[in-house]
């Protein structure tokens, strides 16, 4: 075998150990490469290079992505360039600890801030173990049945209502523990307990991981703590992980088959998280840019920003799931201090005017603001707390650039904080959601326009 083919195996498959040797070299091998990614990408698209103090904490790092004036595919693209890293990573470090003779549960330090360094450094001191203390038996090949099924199954659950009610009720956030740490071990303890006196098949486990994740989705929902919309929204992230964390779980039960000392080490790291997530400053603000053409003069264009008449019901499956759509903008007063009202299906954004140059540019803040969605539930309210201010749009802005033949570009920006983790992930999402919105309201300002122009009407003569 090559050196390159069995670095690759090395990563990512479980059939080779990892000694102290290979786990010190990959390391400074994947910390190198991820940089250099990292660093290019960023410097081709921004101009800027990363700031050595980010991997100070490197799964944060890794994971936690908001770069305000970032272009919109920098996101999605660093945060499918990471993936392959958190993976060999983790894999690696529970396989080091498995040929130490620790515990695998051990390798989950690996995402724990700044102890990650402290462990890298020791298993790459500490020498394999004996054959026979360095590995379990492979040999357990009786399927599982339901009693074992079921417990796995009570213990997913149990983690993650604890996981719930830590992070969202008692320490009020929706961080990297909630949506990264918690469907990674709910995972690997599913997978470890259904694997632990006979073992599945990986099939087996990953059905079992995924039946554990959608009772636990179906619990949340029946109890009131989270609406249907927002568990779809995190789903694709949540299974995927879990079924990250159930690969892993499953090799762990070959190589530690009984409780240890390291599974409690392993659900220690989520509330540890969690409370750092808490400490976590708050994201800077990122900005969604969109625009259209109009076919009319600046002037005329900018009667319609200031206000405009009701728009249809959307027909966009995205507004129809629930989330909140601009429905009609009206505005009190004129110039710097006038309020604009941007009515959405869930209620007014208040809007105080801070930059006022009729034909040029609008610019306004955001005082208040409705839900961000209606959720999906049987019940007429939810009370999950990112309802309220973790989805927020802090300021907004319309630009009129004059074009050849009377025309006008007409642009909108919204400057929004998502206090959510991972911030890539849910990015993601909210660019997606803003920009459809920009769309309905700018198009909308566009057809009524024109439509004002084609039939000489013009627009209400204001705010000249």
């Amino acid at each position: 075998m090559s050196p390159s083919a069995r670095l690759i195996r090395l990563w990512f498959s479980f059939d080779l150990q990892v000694n102290r040797r290979d786990y010190l070299i990959s390391g400074v091998l994947l910390a190198a490469l991820k940089l250099l990614g990292d660093s290019a990408m960023l410097w081709l698209s921004t101009g800027r290079l990363w700031d050595a103090a980010y991997y100070l904490q490197p799964v944060r790092t890794l994971l936690t992505i908001s770069l305000a004036d970032a272009p919109p595919l920098l996101v999605p693209a660093l945060a499918a360039w990471t993936l392959p890293f958190l993976w060999v990573g983790v894999s690696m470090s529970v396989r080091r600890a498995i040929d130490a003779g620790t515990s695998p549960w051990l390798g989950l330090l690996f995402f724990a801030p700044l102890v990650s360094y402290l462990f890298f450094a020791v298993m790459c001191i500490i020498p394999s173990a004996p054959p026979s203390e360095a590995a379990r038996a492979d040999d357990i090949v009786s399927r599982s049945g339901w009693p074992g099924a079921l417990r796995a199954i009570a213990s997913g659950l149990a983690i993650s209502l604890v996981m719930v009610l830590l992070s969202v009720y008692a320490l009020e956030t929706y961080g990297l523990a909630l949506f990264f740490g918690t469907p990674f071990v709910i995972g690997a303890v599913t997978a470890f307990v259904f694997n632990r006196g006979a073992l599945a098949t990986l099939r087996e486990t990953l059905q079992l991981v995924m039946l554990t994740m959608a009772i636990i989705a179906g619990v949340v929902l029946m109890v009131q703590l989270e609406g249907l919309l927002c568990l779809l929204m995190a789903a694709p992230l949540g299974l995927g992980i879990a079924a990250m964390g159930g690969v892993l779980g499953r090799r762990i039960a070959v190589h530690d088959p009984q409780p240890a000392l390291g599974l409690w080490v392993g659900l220690a790291m989520l509330p540890a998280l969690a409370v750092d997530d808490a400490r976590q400053p708050s994201t800077a603000l990122r900005e969604v840019r969109s625009a259209v053409e109009v076919d009319a003069p600046p002037m005329v264009v900018w009667q319609r920003v200031l206000a405009f008449p009701p728009l249809a019901e959307p027909n966009e499956l995205l507004f129809r799931l629930g989330i909140a759509y601009p429905q009609r903008a009206e505005i009190k007063g004129t110039g710097v201090g006038a309020i604009r009202y941007c009515v959405f299906s869930t209620g007014p954004f208040v809007e105080p005017i801070t930059h006022w140059e009729p034909g040029v540019r609008l610019a306004f803040d955001v005082t208040a603001q409705p839900d961000a969605l209606q959720e999906w539930s049987p019940y007429a309210h939810v009370s999950a707390p990112h309802l309220d201010g973790y989805f927020a749009s802090r300021r907004g802005e319309f630009r009129l650039v004059a074009l050849p033949d009377g025309r006008t570009r007409l642009e909108g920006s919204t400057w929004y904080e998502m206090q959510l983790e991972p911030a890539a992930y849910w990015a993601l999402i909210g660019d997606v959601i803003i920009a459809k919105i920009h769309a309905r309201v700018l198009e909308h300002v566009r057809d009524v326009v024109e439509a004002d122009v084609r039939g000489g009407t013009g627009a209400p003569a204001r705010g000249s």
